[in-house]
């Protein structure tokens, strides 16, 4: 039988259909803002500006974003370098047929970040996600050039218009169960209360062994990408052991 006080928050599956929708990047910040260091690190430097941003670069961010933001709302300023980010530069020498830049022609909910030192746009369609970093001097109506990392395009990106959401992929369920019993286990729930809140409370636990070990690894995965998973999912170096690992032993 589920315990009640451990069910507040965790036990609706429905309230995480939306993680079906991330892309790696998002999914990230869903296993960092977990991290309980983290939201330590969120509540004792928010307020102090150069802290902060110390506190952040250990995270993989430029900036520390509040953890209480899903990814729904959150815009984390990670350190570049992902894939998925596409360069937009001003082109010094557009051809006559150039593309030019118009942000009211990419499709989606749009959202603007400034973290210092660039300026990020992600937009949102139904199943998809762009993401763009903007070079100073970019305006409006300008001939631009597209560049992903290691590799530069003359063209637009493929921008999808909204359309009905696909089926998600195996992939996107394991993240949200993962999600599920991470935030399970964060509330105190034992494995089994873990187990009838993503099976139903209806499965043999005992007979089907199966079962058991299928809640154990998803406990386990969440617990893993939540400490330092998830830089591998934001295309971040792993966290060298020293005096910025988060999970490193203190004397």
């Amino acid at each position: 039988m589920v315990d009640p006080h451990h069910v507040a928050h965790w036990y609706p599956t429905a309230a995480y259909l939306y993680v079906l929708w991330l892309d790696a990047l998002a999914l990230a910040w869903e296993y960092l803002r977990r991290h309980p260091d983290y939201r330590l690190d969120w509540l004792r430097h928010r307020r102090r500006p150069q802290s902060a941003q110390q506190a952040a670069l250990r995270w993989g961010l430029r900036l520390l974003e509040d953890p209480a933001l899903d990814a729904r709302d959150a815009q984390p300023a990670w350190l570049p370098g992902h894939d998925a980010v596409v360069q937009l530069y001003p082109n010094a020498d557009p051809p006559m047929d150039a593309e030019r830049f118009t942000l009211w022609r990419i499709p989606g909910h749009k959202q603007l970040l400034h973290d210092g030192k660039r300026l990020a746009l992600i937009a949102h369609t139904p199943g998809h996600c762009l993401r763009f970093a903007l070079a100073p001097g970019l305006e409006d109506g300008m001939a631009v050039a597209y560049a992903y990392r290691g590799r530069s395009v003359t063209h637009a990106p493929d921008t999808p218009a909204p359309m009905a959401r696909p089926r998600p992929p195996p992939a996107a369920l394991l993240e949200l169960h993962t999600l599920q019993a991470l935030d399970a286990t964060l509330a105190g729930a034992s494995l089994r209360e873990v187990g009838e809140g993503l099976f139903g409370a209806d499965a043999d636990w005992y007979s089907d062994g199966g079962l058991r070990s299928k809640a154990r690894r998803l406990v386990r995965r969440g617990d893993a990408l939540m400490r330092g998973g998830y830089r591998r999912l934001a295309q971040l170096p792993p966290l060298e052991k020293g005096r910025f690992d988060v999970d490193a032993k203190r004397p």
